[in-house]
């Protein structure tokens, strides 16, 4: 198969089926020469939490769509089904589909895991876009990892009749939550919600009172490429990422015509 517009490999995506953020945020992070493949995790049960379940329950297939693409990791983009999975069936099933598809497949959650041990991180914070059941089950999986929740800045939701709210918010919202934080000490601070754009606010706070400010998407495409790329997830990496020095230029070309329509308005 072609790999002309990817040189250094492929990385498949699944996102769930109203995201907006994820693949824009992966094409704006993932260094040049590696291609973009996406997916949609789909589902038609009524409630937030009962689509995160079938999205979990789904992967086999989710993960079929990309046939025979020559992929080099693959990444699950929906943090929330994870706090719902459990620690110990996201192993099992990650583990399963990686032995099964000859490369990594990793979630947004283990990515992050990956990302706070790398730093070295046990004290977090997480600014959440959730509900309050959501948030509760993600502080729990959080500590279920061994890290020890210090503080959560809740995010204003934004109004969506038909869509999960997180779909609504735009990356001002997570620089306004980030804001409640300052002042405290922790090791890191984790933008969770893949569906919540969050480059901007890393950009202009990429780290919050010395420690390290990231997303769960931030940490997936940097995982799968540190993965595509047989290195290993370091500190000095991670941090390069974080910095905006490899996306800033394509995220300010990404984002530029928006803002310009918007001033002629």
């Amino acid at each position: 198969m072609s790999t002309e517009y990817a040189p250094r490999g492929f990385i498949g995506m699944l996102t769930p089926q109203a995201n907006t953020a994820v693949e824009p945020e992966s094409a704006i992070l993932l260094p040049a020469g590696v291609g973009l493949l996406a997916g949609r995790l789909v589902s038609a049960r009524p409630t937030i939490e009962e689509r995160l379940v079938d999205y979990f329950d789904t992967l086999d297939a989710s993960a079929a769509q990309f046939g025979s693409a020559p992929l080099g990791a693959l990444g699950f983009a929906c943090t929330g089904a994870s706090y719902l999975a459990g620690r110990a069936r996201e192993d099992e099933v990650f583990g399963r589909l990686s032995q099964r598809l000859g490369c990594t497949v990793t979630s947004s959650a283990l990515a992050v895991v990956d990302a706070l041990h790398a730093l070295d991180a046990r004290d977090i914070a997480l600014v959440s876009p959730y509900s309050d059941s959501l948030t509760t089950q993600s502080v729990g999986y959080w500590e279920s990892r061994g890290f020890a929740v210090r503080a959560v800045a809740k995010v204003a939701a934004a109004a969506s009749s038909n869509a999960h709210p997180i779909y609504g918010l735009g990356s001002e919202a997570a620089t306004q939550a980030l804001a409640g934080l300052r002042g405290q000490g922790h090791d890191a601070v984790v933008l969770l919600g893949t569906g919540m754009p969050t480059l901007r606010a890393i950009l202009a706070t990429p780290q919050m009172n010395g420690a390290p400010v990231f997303s769960c998407t931030l940490a997936l495409a940097w995982r799968c490429t540190r993965a595509l790329e047989g290195a290993d997830c370091s500190a000095a990496s991670l941090l390069d990422w974080i910095s905006g020095r490899g996306w800033k230029e394509r995220l300010q070309a990404r984002t530029a015509p928006a803002r310009m329509e918007s001033n002629r308005n």
